[in-house]
């Protein structure tokens, strides 16, 4: 049996076969794509990746020194070059900061909309940080479920407390005693430390008594 199959025959049955032709082309093509990735990401993405670390460090400083406008025009060009990259993904939550700081907070949220962090820290505060521009530009509700947001995005002990205070307190603002009654428990219950550090008990009473 193996003596009749040659070069030839094997030639004639994939010109004759369908479905082998089909089968063989896509295994071949998607070796070749998985072959093109991870060269792209040892040659090409990796070196970039690790440049891009350095590329922001500029703007880091400036920002670092309160010159707000310095800081914007050093982070934007390395925003624009180093996109998906460790530094340039880096460079945007800098910039957004420094928007912030200028007061142009709808610029702001669009940078921290589109910036994707591996550190879940920062990944937090960029949710928390549009909520902090959504407060500035008085859209409470908007502020509030953005601050919920962060504090369900990672629970700990420093930024998910912080962040049901805030709601708590955008709560307040569109007059949702309830809500706002609900956080405070919530942080009373869950979060003492930092309930003892923020008095909560005094904001519990508050929002108990302006509910009745």
């Amino acid at each position: 049996m193996l003596e009749n199959i040659s070069g030839s025959n094997l030639k004639d049955q994939f010109k004759s076969n369908d479905k082998l032709r089909i089968i063989t082309y896509t295994v071949g093509g998607v070796v070749v794509l998985i072959l093109a990735y991870f060269l792209y990401k040892q040659f090409i993405w990796k070196p970039a990746n690790e440049k891009s670390k350095e590329a922001y460090f500029e703007g880091l400083n400036y920002a670092e020194k309160d010159s707000t406008d310095a800081a914007i025009e050093a982070l934007r060009p390395v925003v624009k070059k180093y996109d998906g990259k460790i530094g340039g993904e880096n460079a945007q939550f800098v910039l957004a900061h420094q928007l912030m700081a200028k007061g142009e907070f709808s610029k702001a949220i669009e940078e921290l909309e589109g910036v994707d962090l591996n550190d879940t820290y920062l990944s937090v505060m960029a949710v928390g940080l549009q909520g902090d521009c959504k407060s500035e530009m008085k859209k409470y509700d908007e502020a509030a479920d953005l601050y919920i947001q962060a504090a369900e995005k990672q629970d700990n002990d420093l930024t998910t407390p912080m962040y049901l205070f805030k709601a708590g307190l955008c709560a307040e603002k569109v007059n949702d005693f309830e809500s706002a009654l609900e956080l405070y428990k919530r942080i009373d219950a869950n979060y003492p430390e930092y309930g003892n550090q923020k008095t909560i008990k005094k904001y519990i009473a508050r929002a108990t008594k302006t509910q009745k």
